[in-house]
């Protein structure tokens, strides 16, 4: 699978509000067949600071989604309520899920 983290840094002005501004592009992002998981969250550190964490099924899929109309839309949309450039990691890994953190394994008696 194609592996992604990305972290936004938000405009103060915008920041409370960017789960509803970037909701169309995860909607639809989420809904293309090669989507593993889509998934944002908020910085505890710096409440400017979305980091978002991102799966796709392969190469296909990964390159079907950049190549995507809501994609095209997200990149006219979403930059003015930044504060700079997205960053970025991108890996391709040998899995389709979550491996479990063994180093702290709950009983699954719980």
């Amino acid at each position: 699978m194609i592996f992604i983290t990305a972290k936004f840094r938000v405009l103060p002005e915008y920041a409370d509000r960017w789960p509803q501004i970037a909701a169309a592009f995860t909607e639809a992002t989420r809904a293309e067949p090669g989507c593993l998981w889509f998934d944002w969250s908020r910085s505890v550190a710096d409440p400017n600071e979305y980091v978002l964490v991102e799966a796709f099924r392969d190469d296909e899929a990964g390159a079907a989604h950049v190549q995507s109309d809501h994609f095209r839309e997200a990149q006219r949309t979403l930059p003015p309520h930044l504060a700079g450039t997205p960053r970025i990691v991108n890996m391709t890994v040998p899995q389709q899920d979550w491996s479990l953190l063994g180093e702290m394994a709950v009983p699954e008696s719980r």
